[in-house]
């Protein structure tokens, strides 16, 4: 997806980074990072279009997400590169 496509589906759905999300909010995962992280989030069953939730914001700027019954630490650089919406 180009830029201008992203610039412009987020005026429309209000996206953010997974980053800026608050404690308690929960969200759709509308785009992961491609690549070995990407397939890391396959592996553990989170795939763009899923529902999460954020648990915890920890020091250093980890977060940490729920979707179902599972919690995983997203480090900040990482949850920089993750684009949700509210759910």
């Amino acid at each position: 997806m180009s830029a201008k496509e992203m610039i412009q589906k987020s005026l429309r759905l209000r996206l953010f980074s997974l980053f800026d999300a608050k404690k308690g909010d929960t969200v759709k995962i509308v785009n992961l990072p491609v690549g070995l992280a990407r397939s890391q989030f396959i592996r553990f069953g989170i795939m763009e279009g899923d529902i999460v939730k954020c648990l915890e914001r920890l020091p250093g700027g980890t977060i940490l997400i729920q979707k179902s019954r599972q919690e995983i630490a997203i480090g900040l650089q990482l949850a920089k590169n993750i684009i949700v919406t509210k759910h």
